[in-house]
C-alpha cells in the first residue's frame, strides 16, 4: 500500500465520476462500451435505493458505537446471489441479526447498531484476475453483478446488465427488510420466533430461549406499569441499516444523490460504505469516490497497515475528523493481530483521529482445508474478536463493533463451534457463493461469547 499523501494537484474538486481519473483495482474491463454507458444512464434514472437522512442517522449512531454508548453488528453474506434470491432467506437472516442483537444488547445494557451486509454485496475482490481449471483460463468470478460463476466463456464475461438486476433485486430485499423491521417481526414480544428451528436443539438455541424467557418476564412486568407497544413503538420496531463493499464503481456512481436539504452528496445505493484492503490505496480511485460522500463509510485495514496508511485515509475520508464518520474495520487474522495492532492502535491513538474500531475476525483467518474446500475454523474467529476487545481495554479505547461473514441457512462452511463441524462434514451443505459462513447456529454463539465480554466492559458516560 501506498503511504505517501495525495499531492494537491492529484485531489482536485470531488464530482461523482472523478474516480475514473484515478488508477482503479478489482475493476472489471466492459467490452462493450456502448452497453455499459446505456446501463449507466438507465441505473441513473432510477430512484435511489436509501435516503440521505436515514445515513444521518445511522452516523449518529456510529458516534455512540465509536465512544462505547453503543455497539455495532454488521453481517450478512459474503456475496448476495440472483440464484439464491427468495424472502425466506432474507427472513432467515434477518431473524438471526436481530436475535444477536437481543443477546448483545441485554447483556451489554446498550444499543445494537444493526448494518446488514445485504441489499447490494453483489461485488467482491478477488486475488488473481484469472482462474484456470484444467489447462484452460478464463476471467475469475467476481460477483453476480459482474459476472457469473459457470466457468465459461460467457457467464465468466463482464456483462453490464446485471448491475441492474442487482439494483431490482436490492430494492426488492430492501421493501422486504424495512417491513420486518417497522411490521412486526421485530416486535419484541415476538422474541421466542426469531429462534430458527434447527437453531433450538443447540445449548446456545436453547440458551437464547432462557434469554428470552428473561425478556418476555420483563415486558411482562413494563406492561404492568403501562409501558406497552402501542405508547412505545421502540418496543416493536427497529432500526435496520444496509452496507456492501462499494467496488463496483460504475454503481455506485449512478446511485449517488444530493441531498435537497444540506446540498450534500450521498451515495444512495446503502446506508454505508465500505472498500476493502486491497482498494484503500490513497491515490486510487476507490478512496476518491468515497471521500465525497456524507455517509458513514469503512476501510478495512489488514496486518501491514501502518500509521501512515491510517492517518492517510482519516485524511482524505475524514478531513474535518467527524465522529461517526469512519469505521476502520480491522482485518488480521487471529495469529497475527496481537503482533500488529496493539502498537498501530497506540500510535494513531496519539493523533487524536475520530474513529470507529470494529473487528472482521472473518477474512484473516480463511484457510484451505484437505478436502479442498475454503473454510474457516471457529476457535480462530473468536480469538480475533478476544484479541480486540482486549488490546483497545489495554489501550484505553473501545472496540466498537465486529463485522461477520454470515447467514441464517444451516450451512456446513466454517469448521468447529458447538456443532462440531469437521473439515470432513464441510461438503455436508457447503453453499457459498465465494467465503464461508458462519452459520445461524455459530452466529448465535459467537454472540453469546461477545456478550460477555460486553458485559464486563466500563464506559465513561
Amino acid at each position: 500500500m501506498p503511504t505517501q499523501q495525495i499531492p494537491s494537484d492529484l485531489n482536485p474538486q470531488w464530482e461523482r465520476k472523478s474516480w475514473r481519473n484515478f488508477p482503479i483495482k478489482q475493476h472489471p474491463s466492459y467490452a462493450n462500451k456502448k452497453e455499459l454507458q446505456e446501463v449507466e444512464e438507465e441505473l441513473r434514472s432510477y430512484p435511489p435505493l436509501v435516503f440521505a437522512g436515514e445515513a444521518r442517522n445511522l452516523k449518529e449512531r456510529f458516534k455512540e458505537a465509536s465512544r462505547g454508548r453503543a455497539f455495532l453488528l454488521q453481517g450478512g453474506d459474503c456475496a448476495e446471489s440472483f440464484s439464491q434470491f427468495n424472502g425466506i432467506n432474507i427472513r432467515d437472516m434477518f431473524k438471526v441479526i436481530i436475535q444477536m442483537g437481543a443477546i448483545l444488547t441485554f447483556a451489554g445494557s446498550c444499543p445494537i447498531v444493526k448494518v446488514g451486509r445485504l441489499a447490494g454485496q453483489f461485488a467482491k475482490p478477488r486475488s488473481s484476475d484469472a482462474e484456470i481449471v484444467e489447462g484452460v483460463e478464463l476471467p475469475s468470478y467476481r460477483g453476480d453483478m459482474i459476472n457469473g460463476m459457470e466457468f465459461d466463456v460467457i457467464s465468466r464475461t463482464p456483462d453490464p446488465k446485471r448491475m441492474l438486476r442487482a439494483y431490482h433485486q436490492s430494492a426488492a430485499t430492501l421493501n422486504l427488510i424495512r417491513a420486518f423491521a417497522q411490521g412486526g417481526m421485530a416486535d419484541l414480544n415476538e422474541v421466542h420466533r426469531w429462534n430458527l428451528s434447527f437453531v433450538k436443539n443447540n445449548d446456545f438455541g436453547k440458551k437464547y430461549e432462557e434469554l428470552a424467557d428473561r425478556i418476555t418476564q420483563t415486558l411482562g412486568f413494563m406492561k404492568a406499569c403501562g409501558i406497552n407497544t402501542q405508547n412505545t413503538p421502540i418496543l416493536k420496531e427497529t432500526e435496520f441499516y444496509t452496507s456492501h463493499e462499494a467496488l463496483l464503481l460504475n454503481y455506485e456512481e449512478q446511485l449517488v444523490r444530493q441531498d435537497s436539504l444540506s446540498g450534500d452528496w450521498y451515495g444512495c445505493s446503502a446506508h454505508m460504505l465500505w472498500i476493502g484492503e486491497r482498494t484503500r490505496g490513497l491515490q486510487e480511485a476507490h478512496l476518491e469516490f468515497l471521500r465525497g460522500l456524507k455517509n458513514p463509510v469503512g476501510v478495512k485495514i489488514g496486518p501491514n497497515a501502518t500509521k501512515e496508511d491510517i492517518l492517510g485515509i482519516c485524511d482524505v475520508l475524514n478531513p474535518e475528523n467527524e465522529a461517526g464518520r469512519l469505521n476502520l474495520i480491522v482485518r488480521m487474522g487471529a495469529d497475527m493481530i496481537n503482533e500488529r495492532f496493539p502498537k498501530l492502535l497506540r500510535s494513531v491513538q496519539n493523533e487524536g483521529r475520530e474513529i470507529l474500531w470494529s473487528c472482521d475476525p472473518m477474512h484473516g483467518n480463511t484457510i484451505k482445508a484437505s478436502s479442498g474446500y475454503k473454510t474457516r475454523v471457529f476457535d480462530s474467529v473468536l480469538s480475533e474478536v478476544k484479541s480486540f476487545f482486549e488490546i483497545h481495554k489495554a489501550e484505553g479505547s473501545y472496540a466498537g463493533g465486529v463485522h461477520l461473514e454470515m447467514t441464517g441457512q444451516d450451512v456446513t462452511e466454517c469448521v468447529g463451534g458447538s456443532q462440531e463441524i469437521t473439515e470432513a462434514g464441510l461438503g455436508c451443505n457447503y453453499n457459498t457463493q465465494c467465503d464461508p459462513r458462519l452459520n445461524a447456529t455459530q452466529a448465535i454463539e459467537l454472540a453469546f461469547l461477545i456478550a460477555d465480554i460486553l458485559k464486563n466492559r466500563k464506559v465513561s458516560q
